[in-house]
């Protein structure tokens, strides 16, 4: 593992750092797009006081901070590998380039001793699990990395209601930025509740720490609502997630390669919109993980 001088420093000195997936830039947004969110996202965690550290596997190797040139590769480059837990030991013994997931950046994070970890939408219960069990390592993996995720909620074609139960199974405190409900990826929320809503990324960063010192296992998961004048119309949202899940049956296409087309054909079918959306709310995630990764330092100094 090969952890990027300046994050190595900030971990050092006690500073913030938040990590940041890869799989967003070579499985979530088509070139330059996705390069170009990831810069910014980047900028705007250095805005609010913390360091990012965007983990990537090169050439067999995590990589704990990419650079810039390695960020471009990761929007452009062929063939790049989406590495959960399972794949991490082939992706690593075949020196393989592989775009970590939420569970895989999870675990590097965890390994780099980064707290705080800032994505889009986790991964959760697919819709009809009860007959496929299509669950996410997502899940699995907040209940046992001691890493407190920021995220609009799962992503808009999983089953939300499902998703809080296993989390709740797992152990897995679910927080939310200022709403009673869990973030609704797209829309502004859904209608189902969440174990505690603050009020400041002060006061999350107290629950992470009360964890922490009672030595609890597993991460705890933060739902950040898109900001209402980004975010599309629930019923509108929901018909188009439909008719993608259901061109994906249609079309055999299942496993992990169902993420990346369902978001692809929503992108499509939305003429765009949803992309706009998709890059607006991991902005307003990475200035509220900053945030909270800095109020976490703060009170270790």
């Amino acid at each position: 593992m090969r952890i990027a001088p300046n994050v190595a420093k900030a971990l050092q000195e006690g500073r913030p750092v938040v990590a940041l997936e890869s799989t967003i830039i070579s499985h979530g947004m088509p070139y330059p797009k996705n390069v170009e969110t990831a810069r910014q996202v980047e900028a705007t965690v250095r805005q609010n006081g913390a360091t990012p550290a965007t983990i990537g596997i090169i050439e067999g190797e995590v990589v704990i901070g990419m650079n810039d040139d390695e960020l471009e590769e990761f929007g452009k480059r062929k063939g790049i590998a989406k590495v959960s837990k399972r794949d991490l030991p082939i992706v690593l013994a075949k020196k393989a380039w592989g775009a970590t997931t939420v569970s895989a950046t999870m675990i590097c994070a965890e390994k780099a001793g980064i707290s705080v970890f800032v994505t889009g939408g986790i991964g959760g219960v697919h819709r009809g699990a009860e007959t496929t069990f299509d669950i996410s390592r997502d899940l699995k993996e907040l209940g046992c990395c001691d890493v407190a995720v920021v995220c609009s909620g799962a992503k808009a074609i999983l089953d939300i209601p499902k998703t809080l139960e296993y989390l709740e199974t797992e152990g897995v405190t679910v927080l939310s930025n200022q709403a009673k409900t869990f973030a609704n990826f797209y829309s502004v929320s859904s209608s189902d509740p969440v174990d505690y809503d603050f009020s400041t990324p002060e006061e999350a960063a107290s629950i992470i720490r009360a964890k922490k010192e009672f030595g609890l296992s597993g991460g705890i998961l933060i739902s950040n609502p898109v900001p209402a004048e980004f975010a599309l119309p629930h019923d509108y949202i929901d018909s188009i997630v439909d008719q993608a899940v259901k061109e994906a049956e249609e079309q055999g296409i299942k496993g992990k390669d169902s993420t990346p087309f369902l978001l692809k054909r929503i992108v499509e079918l939305t003429g765009g919109s949803s992309l706009e959306t998709n890059i607006r709310l991991v902005i307003n995630n990475a200035v509220l993980g900053a945030k909270i990764a800095k109020a976490l330092a703060e009170k270790q100094v």
